[in-house]
């Protein structure tokens, strides 16, 4: 019996240019000085959590510090030829834009039983008001969320009312481009850097 298939897409950032980008360089904390010590996330340990039921592909997406959405496609679509039916896939953060973004205009080549996209930016080319230069190449237009390949209730929309990062915000753009998705609200996870994410765990387990 085939094990159940996770594919989890991790965060990163985007710019408009290169410029953009080496600016930031000199503007950026640095947080892994050896004072700051190892700080354990739960995706860490998501494998693990999972159990051995799960075949888990956690990519290390093409340089995150300055992401650009066409070379994830690339990365993506090379893991294709080794997915079967039924995969269960989870973005947080640009991962779950970039899963946003990618099931609105392509089509993955085998069934996509459910979809968690956790604290996802949610842009727009034609709002005024959103800064491009934070979605750089991954942004989109909300219309193409229309036409997503997976149907809107086999997604789960999650975000913490204390996200540092993204605005809790964001969930509600996603919630109502996407009515029949699911939408949990945190209110102490904030950017999902955390320990542990039981939650995410057990309602993957339950779709097994």
């Amino acid at each position: 019996m085939k094990k159940q298939q996770v594919f989890y897409i991790h965060g990163g950032s985007p710019y408009a240019s290169y410029e953009d980008y080496l600016l930031d360089l000199h503007e950026i904390a640095i947080r892994d000085l050896p004072e700051s010590g190892d700080k354990k996330r739960w995706y860490s340990t998501f494998r693990t959590a999972l159990g051995d039921q799960y075949e888990v592909f956690m990519p290390l997406m093409p340089n995150k510090q300055n992401a650009q959405y066409d070379e994830w496609k690339i990365w993506f679509e090379r893991h294709f030829e080794y997915l079967h039916d039924e995969i269960i896939l989870v973005g947080i953060s640009l991962g779950a834009m970039f899963l946003a973004k990618y099931l609105s205009e392509q089509s993955i080549p085998v069934s996509v039983k459910h979809a968690f996209l956790l604290a996802g930016p949610y842009e727009d080319h034609y709002a005024p008001e959103v800064n491009r230069q934070r979605a750089g190449s991954f942004a989109f237009e909300s219309k193409v969320l229309d036409s997503l390949s997976v149907p809107q209730s086999n997604i789960t929309i999650m975000h913490s009312k204390d996200d540092f990062v993204v605005p809790y915000e964001h969930a509600l753009k996603y919630k109502a481009a996407l009515p029949e998705a699911e939408l949990v609200t945190f209110s102490d996870k904030n950017h999902f850097l955390v320990e542990e994410l039981p939650e995410l765990v057990e309602r993957i387990k339950q779709l097994h």
